[in-house]
């Protein structure tokens, strides 16, 4: 059996700018702080929450390391290392092991896209040039690209390769990684929502917009799953679900960021492309959080 990363709730933390778009570093200090004192269980930094697609090169290393000598073992730490270039995938989490990450998440490729053989090709270089364990990330409504079952039980007799974070959203798929792959590879939901489904079929937790701002609430609907307490479980989830579902009512993570900057974190904007929500959304948002209590 391999040795799992982390169980329960990781955060998929946003990195905090400025109004000048730069990094606001004492922001993401102060929101890892708070992620860690309120029980999430890992954090995950410089992945698509964390805005690393408009990131420059420099910025990536700079983000990285930060997060890492803040969080200072409190919890793991997976740093973002995917790329469609698996040349630059390589250099990126060769610097992150350097670093001291506890783990990576690596992408599938994205516009060039791939092939499964080429899923296997990519991800198996990776995983020989480093050490660090690996979560793969099947994320198919941004990359175009699915990783099926079957190429992940290929991936999965790789030491280094530990778990996938399941983001298809397709529960029947997830079953059959379960089936094919046990406990040679961990299963992490992408999604807020399915949580309970997943962790149900053997999953070992999530890795979470939501608990960017209900870090308490989302590793104890992971904790509850662990635990077997499954109808505890979906109370508290099914609590959540409007507003976890309304993080997503715009391109993530415009919603979450802008949830940040109401309760005061200074999460500031997004940058381009990703433009400010419509005032519709923000109402549905806001309206959302004062249901859950975020807001008076």
């Amino acid at each position: 059996m391999k040795k799992t990363i982390f169980t329960g709730s990781g955060v998929a933390i946003v990195t905090p700018m400025n109004d000048d778009f730069s990094v606001n570093y004492d922001a993401l200090g102060k929101l890892i702080d708070f992620n860690i004192d309120n029980g999430t269980d890992a954090v995950i930094i410089c992945g698509t929450t964390g805005e690393s697609s408009t990131m420059t090169d420099q910025e990536h290393l700079d983000v990285m390391e930060y997060a890492i000598k803040r969080v200072n073992k409190r919890v793991p730490v997976i740093c973002g290392t995917g790329s469609n270039d698996t040349g630059y995938a390589i250099k990126l989490s060769i610097e992150a092991e350097k670093m001291g990450a506890d783990g990576l998440l690596l992408v599938t490729p994205y516009y060039n896209k791939t092939s499964q053989a080429g899923l296997i090709a990519h991800y198996t270089a990776i995983a020989d040039a480093v050490n660090t364990p690996i979560i793969l990330y099947n994320v198919p409504s941004r990359t175009g690209v699915n990783i099926t079952p079957e190429t992940l039980f290929q991936l999965s007799k790789h030491e280094n390769i530990v778990a996938v974070k399941e983001a298809s959203g397709n529960i029947s798929q997830v079953a059959k990684i379960a089936a094919l792959c046990g406990d040679n590879l961990d299963i992490y939901s992408g999604n807020d929502d399915q949580i309970i489904p997943l962790m149900s079929l053997g999953g070992k937790g999530v890795i979470s917009v939501l608990a960017n701002t209900m870090p308490f609430e989302t590793h104890e609907i992971c904790q509850l799953c662990l635990e077997n307490k499954y109808p505890e479980a979906r109370e508290k989830a099914n609590a959540l679900l409007e507003y976890a579902n309304a993080l997503f009512c715009d391109v993530s993570p415009i919603p979450v960021k802008e949830s940040l900057n109401i309760m005061g974190f200074e999460a500031g904007p997004c940058r381009l492309p990703l433009v400010k929500m419509s005032e519709a959304n923000i109402e549905k948002l806001t309206n959302a959080m004062k249901k859950v209590g975020l807001i008076k």
